[in-house]
């Protein structure tokens, strides 16, 4: 464990500057444009990105040195950042260099993270793959906490300029700190010179096709990922239609600590030891949460709600991510992991370009004062500004309700833990082998 916390210390120190970087590069959009099409745009843009490049950042991390991925995806963002930086300072950054730029550091994120994953599956042994999980998502966390509160405070001191030089300097601390550590290669099939990146894109498919049960939680990600994301971008025009943006900053933070809390407790917990079942159970609960979410405009009610989801999703990803390190042969895991991502946020960006839509020419006008169900849906839940989006959070979290039991009935699902056997891991095959801090 001793060069994962390293590695972990690292990417910590590196999520806490993106945070600071990001929100610069948000507040900015938005007070240039006072546009929410255009700042919600950032997002439309990154999960297209995201989805597209991670197959191909899957393939690279069984192909090359996982390290230097590592490396040259921290010193990509970083020049990203520091060219933002530059051009802020001379007065050239205009509103629509925002989205090449987010595209472009989202695109080095997404080569980072099967690498990632993949050597977090190198190092850390089979029992604590969970909470070593916990732990990359506690340093998120942390970011998402601290990053909006330095951010607001040091903006007014230092500018969106100087946000993104700390930024910079956090990236540069991360490649640091990876060039301190040796990370072992996993030994590389006998046929990886011969494939081309399509080869490899249809070898992870196949993996996880030959293997239903993985194939099976990838897709009920993929369902409820779609729910869960239409509800993420809806969340502040909920809030904002009958509260002010210190409390929509109440439910953010809320959030946030649940995300932590979750992280903490994952991370010393290390999780369920039948992790399908929890996977199942807390999706159930989420399903739960997001009926509850919608039913009144509150915010004690959102508050709460927003927590307790937050606070499930680390135990969720973590006990996927530990399926995926245990079951996943060590040569194979990049390109695995990309697909696997791929499946999972394939819905994503559907769900992002369909969410405007239906609230503001369906769901909105129907809970209207005199729409289409104000005289019954409305009853329950109340009508004008923002019920249509409760009402929307509602059928959304019945599906969830609905999907899940649905996915418990497959075998494969409900058993890939038994049925798979566990993968040979470097440090548990070859002792001599076993990662250490170079020079140690």
């Amino acid at each position: 464990m001793r060069t994962f916390t390293f590695l972990w210390a690292g990417q910590l120190i590196s999520a806490l500057g993106t945070g600071l970087g990001q929100f610069a590069l948000g507040v900015w959009v938005f007070r240039q444009t006072g546009s929410t099409t255009q700042f919600t745009m950032m997002a439309f843009v990154a999960a297209s990105v995201a989805l597209a490049l991670a197959p191909v950042a899957g393939t690279l991390a069984d192909r090359w040195d996982r390290r230097r991925i590592l490396i040259l995806s921290d010193v990509g963002s970083g020049a990203m950042t520091l060219t933002t930086a530059f051009l802020l300072f001379t007065d050239r950054l205009q509103a629509w260099h925002v989205y090449p730029i987010v595209a472009v550091m989202v695109g080095f994120s997404v080569f980072q993270g099967p690498a990632l994953a993949a050597t977090v599956g190198s190092l850390v042994p089979r029992e604590h793959l969970a909470r070593a999980s916990g732990m990359v998502q506690m340093s998120r966390a942390v970011a998402q906490i601290l990053a909006p509160l330095a951010g607001g405070i040091l903006i007014g001191r230092i500018g969106y300029q100087g946000l993104l030089l700390i930024d910079c300097v956090t990236f540069f601390l991360a490649v640091t700190t990876l060039l301190m550590l040796a990370i072992p290669r996993p030994p590389r099939p006998e046929d990886a010179g011969s494939r081309s990146l399509t080869g490899d894109f249809a070898a992870g498919w196949r993996y996880l096709r030959e293997r239903p049960g993985l194939f099976s939680l990838m897709s009920l990600y993929a369902v409820t990922n779609f729910s869960m994301s239409i509800v993420q971008v809806l969340l502040t025009p909920l809030v904002l239609s009958f509260a002010t943006p210190v409390e929509l900053g109440t439910v953010e933070s809320a959030a946030a600590a649940g995300l932590l809390l979750g992280s903490l407790g994952l991370s010393i917990w290390g999780g369920p030891q039948k992790r399908v079942a929890g996977i199942f159970g807390l999706l159930l609960f989420q399903g739960c949460l997001l009926f509850l979410g919608g039913v009144e405009p509150s915010i004690p009610l959102i508050a709460l709600v927003a927590f307790a989801f937050m606070c499930t999703l680390p135990i969720i990803s973590g006990c996927s991510q530990a399926i995926l390190q245990s079951k996943v042969d060590p040569g194979v895991q990049g390109r695995v992991f990309g697909m696997a991502g791929f499946i999972a946020a394939s819905t994503v960006p559907l769900a992002a370009a369909v969410a405007g839509p239906l609230a503001d020419w369906v769901f909105e006008p129907a809970l209207a004062p005199g729409g289409a169900l104000a005289g019954s849906v409305g009853r329950l839940i109340g009508v004008g500004t923002g019920r249509g989006i409760g009402l929307l959070f509602i059928l959304l979290g019945l599906f969830v309700v609905i999907v899940v039991p649905l996915a418990f009935l497959n075998p494969r699902l409900r058993r890939v833990e038994s049925e798979l056997p566990d993968a040979v891991h470097p440090q548990a095959g070859a002792p001599e082998g076993e990662p250490r801090l170079q020079g140690a």
